[in-house]
């Protein structure tokens, strides 16, 4: 399980740290399409690669982990609110959807792990 654990950990960090630093430009054109101000991209795009190194923190310490998960979980529920309110076709809601479930079952099993 432990196994599972980290490769899940290590996959989803990777995802965000791919999304917002190599493909930033469509980060910047999804938020102009939301309507939202830049501080609150700049606020989220902190929030999410801080819960991506927690993630990757958490695989020597599971609390970190439980907290990145969390966190990342609760910023999918957000995007996927947001593009639903936009109207985004099915295709844009599959990696938000994708990350906040594998942040549950990260989160779940590291809490597992702390309370035996």
């Amino acid at each position: 399980m432990d196994s599972l654990t980290i490769l899940l950990q290590a996959l989803v960090a990777a995802s965000i740290f791919f999304v917002w630093v190599v493909r930033y430009d469509n980060i910047q054109q999804e938020f102009k399409l939301y309507g939202l101000p830049d501080s609150v991209r700049d606020v989220v795009g902190i929030l999410k690669l801080t819960f991506s190194l927690l993630l990757l923190t958490g695989i020597e310490r599971k609390l970190f982990a439980l907290g990145g998960a969390v966190g990342i979980a609760f910023l999918m529920g957000c995007a996927f609110v947001m593009h639903l309110r936009v109207k985004n076709p099915l295709f844009k809601l599959l990696p938000c959807v994708t990350l906040l479930l594998l942040s549950a079952v990260i989160a779940f099993i590291n809490y597992r792990m702390l309370n035996p």
